[in-house]
């Protein structure tokens, strides 16, 4: 059985839960939506101790004072959910992508809508970008923190999209990604 070291903490943006290996940071998600974990595999200790240097560069980050996250990742899924968020790591800060952009990068021109689930599955959300990611015609869409989040993030790295009027939820296949 795996132990993973956890920890709850307050945010600018709300509660978050973060969960580590010993290689890195696994989870990283708001406190409405923390992912079950399979319990017969994994076994969670709290650990505030463990997480200075991760709360420290989030600190940094909600601050304005962090761009880039140097903390270890030990990111799992599959090999294409991992290519995609792997794409997502390399959006600079202050900038966003299309689900399109993403799904051209990983080679998969036409994966868009998948490239969309994979977002949706992304465990270390803030750190692996996915607010980042916009819908073809530069509106917000879908993220698992809610819309109103993902407008924070954006406007904290001041990479609001010009026509980011669109304040509605959407799926990347209902607006052409």
């Amino acid at each position: 059985m795996e132990t993973l070291f956890s920890t709850r903490t307050s945010s600018p943006v709300g509660p978050l839960f973060l969960a580590a290996s010993r290689k890195g940071l696994v989870r990283l998600e708001f406190e409405g939506r923390v992912l079950p974990m399979n319990t017969k595999t994994t076994n969670l200790q709290e650990s505030a101790q463990d997480f200075a240097p991760y709360l420290r560069e989030l600190d940094e980050y909600f601050s304005g004072r962090r761009k880039a996250f140097l903390f270890p990742l030990d990111l799992r899924g599959t090999d294409f959910q991992l290519q995609c968020w792997r794409a997502l790591l390399d959006i600079p800060y202050g900038e966003t992508r299309t689900y399109r952009d993403i799904a051209q990068a990983i080679g998969h021109p036409h994966a868009f809508r998948a490239v969309g689930m994979s977002n949706n599955r992304n465990p270390i959300a803030i750190v692996v970008p996915c607010h980042r990611v916009i819908a073809s015609d530069g509106s917000l869409c879908g993220y698992g923190g809610g819309l109103d989040i993902k407008r924070r993030l954006l406007h904290l790295e001041q990479a609001l999209p010009k026509t980011s009027a669109g304040l509605f939820s959407c799926i990347p296949e209902v607006m052409g990604a």
